[in-house]
């Protein structure tokens, strides 16, 4: 949905191949899911695919999986943008985040992250209060606390910015448009995916 072509870029900089699927087949080693949009027609994209089966079966044993933006989203139970239900991998509900005086929505810009998960790999290297580029009006809210890798603040509002469980990492923000700060989480990423298929 949306950012398909430019996480792929992003990804082919720094030296791995990735491919744009219809399908999931076990033989790939790590998976993402790119989205910008809304939750109700990407889930129907989704389930028009047969991907969501897949795609929990897929975290479940404990593959390699980002989310990216949206693809935070559609990890949870729902949202309060819609009425379909998420892939129900993280409990909890995607929230609408409040316009406050000058700070509208959607959130769009530059902002800084604070690590809630310091050890998580995708942090790595990374300068305390790194900043990176969001775009969304909503935000997901997990039932657990300690699945939240990082947050940010929007006008007051303590918003979730990524999450980690296991090796279903997600970002709310974009890597692929966060420049150097970005392409060093997603070299992050694939090495933590490197280090996965080694122990496999």
């Amino acid at each position: 949905m949306g950012n398909l072509h430019s996480v792929a870029k992003a990804v082919a900089h720094l030296g791995v191949q990735g491919q744009i699927i219809q399908e999931i087949s076990p033989e790939y080693d790590a998976l993402i899911l790119p989205g910008v949009g809304a939750f109700d027609p990407a889930m129907r994209q989704l389930q028009e695919r047969n991907l969501v089966r897949p795609i929990r079966r897929w975290i479940g044993e404990n593959k390699p999986f980002l989310g990216i933006c949206l693809g935070l989203q559609l990890l949870f139970t729902n949202s309060e943008e819609g009425c379909e239900p998420g892939l129900g991998i993280i409990p909890g509900t995607v929230q609408e985040i409040h316009p406050t005086p000058g700070h509208p929505i959607p959130h769009m810009g530059w902002n800084q992250l604070q690590f809630t998960q310091p050890e998580c790999p995708l942090w790595r290297n990374l300068p305390p209060s790194a900043w990176v580029y969001f775009v969304h009006s909503y935000h997901g809210v997990p039932a657990e606390p300690h699945a939240i890798a990082a947050t940010g603040d929007y006008g007051g509002q303590t918003v979730t910015a990524a999450i980690a469980q296991g090796n279903c990492l997600a970002t709310q923000f974009h890597p692929e448009k966060s420049g150097t700060v970005g392409l060093t989480i997603l070299k992050n990423w694939l090495a933590t995916c490197a280090s996965s298929l080694a122990l496999a």
